[in-house]
């Protein structure tokens, strides 16, 4: 007696090809998530990106903040730059020293106002 279906027999047939249709679509889907996925290649690539520009900015903060504590050093050091930063930002001047400041300019008139005239 044979109890065997055609279906069961034409799957005991073709498993070679069904493992093979299995493999391939696993292989696809991992494919797919390695390329596409949360820490694919797209993601790293952008991440990259990211970790280059933040590289650089970071860099260039480090170089101002080096800039500025030689100042500060400076200003609490060194009596020429103390006496340069009174007198422009204080406007201190010398006993007998007379010190001009020129007015602010005005801003220009805009094309909106040249026109109404």
């Amino acid at each position: 007696m044979n109890f065997a279906t055609p279906i069961s027999d034409w799957l005991y047939r073709s498993r070679r090809r069904i493992a093979t249709a299995g493999v391939a679509v696993l292989v696809g889907v991992l494919g797919f998530h390695v390329i596409f996925g949360a820490n694919g290649m797209v993601i790293y690539q952008q991440k990259r990106t990211e970790y280059k520009a933040l590289n650089t900015e970071l860099n260039s903060l480090q170089q101002e903040n080096e800039r500025l504590n030689q100042k500060i050093k400076a200003l609490r050091t060194d009596p020429k730059t103390i006496e340069k930063e009174a007198r422009e930002q204080l406007r201190y001047a010398r006993p007998g020293e007379v010190v001009y400041s020129l007015p602010a300019e005005k801003p220009a008139p805009t094309n909106s106002t040249a026109q109404k005239k």
